[in-house]
């Protein structure tokens, strides 16, 4: 099976892509909804996380306080180093096990720090959402109402676009409309099949 690796910068429409590549059948592993269920109450990585950054990150309810802890760790690069120890090997260990048990053409890993994690050696070709900065911006300020400090702050942690599709195999520019995205997915996902039928041969 081929393993296509997703991602993209905060806004440039990552999400997006998974959600019409899902729809074509396409199976998609989120490592951002498998770092969710493992910061869960009681999940041991999420009281390591409590053990390390303090109760002051949990909120009324006990559970953690996201934006907090993004807070802390998109401000000091030593605490964002310390939080991806505890998650990455976890979130490594769910990914592996998820791919063992898929049978399909190919799949998509999202992963969005791929480069910057390490996660690069999971996948066979590297796809690359890229919008400019100021799209980017806005896309995320809307979704998440990030100030655009915020936004920066997150950007500031992340590789360059330049970086990021220096290790692109595959680009898709969603610096235009839905109309213009479905038809770079539909083409892709044909890509892809034939590449994957392709392999199997060999």
């Amino acid at each position: 099976m081929l393993r296509i690796g997703l991602t993209g910068g905060i806004g440039s429409g990552k999400s997006t892509v998974a959600s019409l590549l899902t729809m074509r059948g396409v199976p998609v592993i989120d490592t951002d909804e498998i770092a969710h269920h493992l910061t869960e109450p009681g999940q041991p990585a999420c009281d390591e996380i409590v053990r390390i950054f303090g109760q002051d990150i949990l909120d009324a309810t006990h559970k953690l306080d996201r934006n907090k802890l993004r807070d802390r760790v998109f401000e000091n690069a030593w605490e964002r180093q310390r939080l991806e120890a505890i998650l990455h090997p976890r979130i490594r260990e769910v990914v592996r096990e998820r791919l063992d048990v898929l049978h399909a053409p190919y799949c998509i890993l999202v992963v969005p720090l791929l480069i910057e994690s390490g996660f690069i050696d999971l996948v066979d070709r590297v796809l690359v959402v890229d919008a400019s900065e100021s799209v980017q911006i806005q896309r995320a300020a809307a979704r998440s109402g990030l100030t655009e400090l915020e936004i920066r702050k997150i950007m500031a942690a992340q590789v360059s676009r330049a970086q990021r599709i220096q290790k692109a195999n595959d680009v898709i520019d969603n610096n235009g409309d839905r109309k213009h995205l479905e038809k770079e997915v539909e083409r892709l996902h044909q890509w892809y099949l034939s590449l994957a039928a392709t392999v199997k041969k060999n």
